[in-house]
């Protein structure tokens, strides 16, 4: 299920229509991500010394209270265990055009702050070709909201509580300051390699504590001074 254009409201009043050009995500923004990530050998390599940076299409919008849907597709393909996780991150929507960048303009170009849920099939991101770019980009893989808060009123750089429920047991909790790149420095670098546009939504890494969906789960994503975005989990109707 895809609903673009999604309408949410806008702290302070108004509403805004989501509806990206495109949605860039940043991997291993958190050092205890990096640590937990089993495809990343954080012992050899360290921290990443640049943003890890990969898409997610449009068509996975979904707004707060809609389902999300777990494929029938990694069965099919013979996966005997097939996994999906929630991942708890804070998103940043674009407001103006910008390219090349410094990371001192970039507080120009962000208009809101909101939660994001980077829901992510595992199995075939770890091992499809094009694992990246298909596990993180089946529909309903995006949920967003549940409310739009103005860079204004959070600022650069925001130090909130950024947490998940499963069931309504907490499994996430860190502040975004623990990022290991900020949302400037990301912007700033985004920008010296591809156009933004407005409307975009940057979405800035997940802390360590990510876990598997199910059937009949409830997630919720909170953050400290913008609320909570909470999901039902469905099977794929097929």
């Amino acid at each position: 299920m895809s609903i673009l254009p999604l309408t949410l409201p806008i702290l302070g009043g108004g509403s805004y229509r989501i509806n990206p050009s495109k949605i860039i995500a940043v991997g291993l923004n958190y050092r205890d991500h990096v640590q937990e990530s089993p495809s990343y050998n954080a012992q050899s390599l360290g921290l990443p010394d640049r943003p890890v940076l990969f898409c997610k299409t449009p068509n996975v919008i979904v707004g707060p209270g809609d389902p999300i849907v777990l494929p029938d597709r990694p069965r099919l393909e013979g996966f005997e265990n097939p996994r999906t996780d929630f991942e708890a991150e804070l998103a940043v929507v674009i407001g103006r055009s910008a390219k090349n960048i410094t990371r001192n303009q970039a507080p120009e170009v962000i208009a809101f702050y909101t939660c994001f849920n980077d829901v992510s099939q595992r199995n075939i991101q770890k091992s499809d070709p094009s694992g990246w770019f298909r596990g993180k980009s089946f529909d309903t893989f995006g949920p967003i909201g549940p409310i739009l808060v103005p860079f204004e009123v959070l600022g650069p750089d925001p130090d909130l509580q950024i947490e998940s429920f499963l069931n309504g047991e907490v499994r996430q909790r860190a502040r975004t300051s623990q990022m290991i790149f900020p949302v400037t420095e990301l912007v700033s670098y985004i920008s010296q390699n591809l156009s933004l546009q407005p409307g975009d939504v940057v979405i800035t890494g997940t802390p360590g504590g990510i876990g598997e969906l199910k059937v009949g789960d409830r997630v919720e994503i909170r953050i400290e001074g913008i609320g909570s975005l909470i999901n039902p989990v469905v099977a794929e109707s097929v």
